[in-house]
């Protein structure tokens, strides 16, 4: 037995490591890769009702491509996809669509559902997750870590609500639908089970694979960093130990993603006290692998340019014209905030996914998440986004010594005696352990901000628009109870960290009151 597994480990250590040519052809050849992206996605969708509307059977430039489909939004895009929900075929891509990954990404209280095809899972997010394996083998080979398991934490999944009969069209979170559809080379090195992984209710998620882990030989952790920090602990308390190395002596990587990871990294350290412990951040959608931390030392991220999406580019001052104009890879600037602008082989066209990012690099592109369109704070002109709230909370935690569970913050208006609107940003936080000196966390919060932006230090110099921040802490398990009472607990749902409205705000506040 002990021979099959070692010939199984040598020949999936050879697989994913033939991926490391594909990453240097990224790196070396955008231009190219993106050419033969675009290329695909129009001769293959040509049969469609989209490619059929816009003329896909004709041999389209990027520049043709740009000036016959539209940008779309969900909303916009939506009766063509419900069209797909129940399960009309050819309608954005060849044949009938059977998975959709259920997202919460969106300001308002109505989900979307995001069609997951054979060729996105393909192609997008098994290529990007060999493509991760070979990098973090290649960079820790100590590890060794495909001879034991990467623990994997992730959604669930259940029947399409818009085809109840059809018995094979399921919608959930993607790590779910990714974790459903595993080739059998990726069964080989996760756990737990899928019947654990993919189990709904949490706490018993939570604790069953906290059961199940124990013997296990975890070598890498893949995951939400507020989820995973309740299964280490308690796989630790199960355990009697006083750190999970303890339990898993090899652990060495954390492959994180959906969150940034500055506000978590000093409680990781805490829980995983080692200096062999690593971290890379990898940038996986419901709408597809977009991206992967491909250097070790660098907080960049690698656009995967060969996965099945086609990307354009929205200046920020296009963001909310009528007809806004996109930019292609070959225009963007380093520095700038771009909306992301996506077309796919799940059949989405220059779609709107969200969130925003700026370039670090351009030989080769890396970028960093800067936010989402509508995640921002700037009712007073301050156009604070979330990489710079990220950033501050990192910093105050810190400087204070403490860690944050979650946040969210929102506007507070007021007049003054001439009449004038002033505000400030109230922060609504749960900490892990709050800070001793609160008044400390807000200086440090609030001078991170005005180092990060000069926009925010404008509006804060002699609080002619801004006065200090206000914060408010959370009891422990507050945004969990706000993401349960919503029916988003888990998986890759998450809490909107900034809002120009006070409405998601007072909803948590209410609740705390009842």
């Amino acid at each position: 037995m002990k021979f099959i597994q070692s010939a199984q480990s040598a020949i999936l250590t050879w697989a994913v490591q033939r991926r490391l040519a594909n990453v240097e052809h990224i790196r070396r050849y955008p231009h190219e890769a993106q050419q033969q992206v675009l290329h695909e996605l129009l001769q293959t969708a040509r049969p469609t009702d989209w490619g059929r509307r816009y003329g896909f059977s004709d041999v389209l430039s990027a520049r043709e491509f740009a000036q016959r489909v539209p940008i779309s939004s969900y909303e916009e895009l939506y009766p063509e996809l419900e069209r797909v929900l129940r399960g009309e075929a050819n309608v954005l891509w060849p044949g009938v669509v059977h998975w959709f990954a259920k997202s919460s990404g969106t300001t308002n209280a109505r989900s979307k559902y995001i069609p997951v095809t054979r060729e996105s899972l393909r192609e997008g997010h098994y290529r990007a997750g060999r493509d991760m394996t070979a990098l973090a083998t290649l960079y820790y080979p100590d590890i060794n870590i495909l001879g034991g398991k990467t623990l994997s934490l992730g959604g669930t999944h259940g029947p399409n609500p818009f085809r109840p009969a059809a018995a094979g069209s399921r919608v959930g979170d993607v790590s779910a639908v990714i974790m459903q559809n595993l080739p059998a080379w990726a069964e080989f090195v996760r756990t737990p089970p899928l019947e654990l992984a993919l189990l709904d209710e949490w706490e018993e998620k939570i604790e069953r694979i906290a059961r199940h882990v124990l013997t296990v030989d975890v070598r890498v952790l893949a995951g939400v960093p507020t989820w995973m920090i309740v299964l280490l602990r308690r796989v630790t308390q199960l355990a009697g130990a006083s750190s999970i190395l303890e339990v898993w002596p090899k652990l060495g990587l954390f492959l994180h993603g959906a969150v940034a990871f500055g506000p978590y990294r000093e409680l990781f350290r805490q829980l995983v006290p080692s200096p062999h412990m690593h971290y890379l951040e990898v940038y996986n959608a419901s709408e597809g692998y977009l991206a992967l931390q491909d250097e070790p030392n660098s907080e960049d991220l690698l656009l995967l340019l060969n996965h099945g999406i086609y990307y354009e580019f929205l200046p920020q001052d296009q963001w909310e014209v009528p007809e806004p104009r996109a930019i292609g890879l070959d225009e963007v600037q380093l520095g700038r905030t771009y909306a992301l602008i996506i077309s796919t082989n799940a059949g989405l066209w220059r779609y709107k996914i969200g969130d925003t990012v700026r370039f670090t690099s351009l030989a080769p592109y890396r970028i960093r998440i800067s936010g989402r369109t509508k995640h921002f704070l700037n009712a007073f002109g301050e156009e604070v986004v979330v990489e710079n709230a990220d950033a501050a909370i990192a910093a105050a935690c810190q400087a204070t010594g403490t860690t944050v569970r979650d946040y969210t913050a929102a506007p507070v208006y007021f007049a003054t005696h001439d009449g004038a609107s002033r505000g400030r940003h109230q922060w609504l936080i749960e900490f892990h352990q709050a800070p001793a000196e609160p008044n400390q966390f807000v200086e440090v919060l609030d001078h991170t901000l005005r180092q990060l932006n000069s926009d925010y230090d404008a509006k804060r110099h002699r609080d002619l628009a801004l006065t200090p921040p206000q914060l408010t802490v959370a009891p422990s398990g507050t945004f969990e109870q706000w993401l349960a009472a919503r029916g988003k607990l888990g998986g890759q749902h998450k809490v909107p960290r900034l809002s120009n409205s006070r409405e998601l705000i007072e909803e948590i506040l209410l609740q705390l009151k009842k």
